[in-house]
């Protein structure tokens, strides 16, 4: 195979570790506003590019029958830094604007749960169509959602022991035996993927009655249905 051909979606997984480091440096600067947005809004967008980068290299890599060892390695990599580390540093970053000292380090377990998460991810030929534990890109999109509702509205989220208790179970959730459906669809109807359509749903009526804020509770959702969803083929 032509090497340019070959490593091109080697490229686009380059661009998910760069956009979660540019992220990584927008959440640093917090509420200051820049560009019409505020730092930590910024951050979230790149990590939002990352995931698409993230999508899209797969994506190539079928298309082209571009597969590697490298290209697998390198996607967790990047994967630790943009859905891991970067939503990390953004939960910190909001903790320390919410006053709270010591919980703030908690958020340090984050990518070290991802890091474990994404090391039995490539050593586990049982995760080939649904997940064993949280999928990291999953616990972004809920830091997301959480530290979004931080910034803008004083909540019980900002309260210590509910923080503190609340990171605790997330990174849990991400190394946790809890088996959940990916949304890879073998077919498009409804027997089988009655979660992934029920999912997809309900991102659509949350992110749009809630808008960012929904983020948070969609990946909730995501693991009540995974729940379900276990309990029903288990029988």
């Amino acid at each position: 195979m032509n090497p340019i051909i070959a490593n091109i979606p080697n490229s686009i997984t380059c661009l998910n570790i760069l956009s979660g480091m540019i992220s990584i440096i927008c959440t640093l600067h917090g509420s200051d506003p820049f560009w019409g947005l505020k730092g930590y809004e910024w951050g979230y967008i790149f990590i939002g590019i990352a995931a698409v980068a993230d999508f899209l290299d797969g994506f190539a890599a079928r298309i082209l029958h571009a597969y590697s060892d490298m290209g697998k390695e390198l996607d967790s990599l990047c994967d630790l830094v943009s859905f891991g580390v970067a939503p990390a540093i953004a939960v910190y970053s909001c903790m320390s604007a919410a006053g709270l000292e010591w919980a703030r380090w908690l958020a340090l377990l984050i990518p070290v749960a991802g890091a474990l998460r994404l090391a039995r991810f490539n050593v586990d030929t049982r995760q080939t169509v649904n997940f064993i534990g949280l999928p990291i890109p999953a616990n972004a999109i809920f830091w997301i959602g959480y530290t979004y509702i931080v910034y803008t509205s004083s909540t019980l989220l900002e309260s210590t022991w509910v923080f503190a208790a609340i990171v605790l179970l997330e990174s849990w959730l991400m190394i946790s035996p809890l088996r959940l459906f990916s949304l890879k669809f073998k077919t498009w109807g409804w027997k089988g993927n009655q979660f992934r359509w029920l999912l997809i749903l309900t991102a659509i009526v949350l992110v749009g009655c809630m808008g960012v804020a929904g983020l948070m509770w969609l990946i909730a959702v995501y693991v009540a249905y995974g729940v379900f969803d276990s309990g029903i083929n288990r029988q």
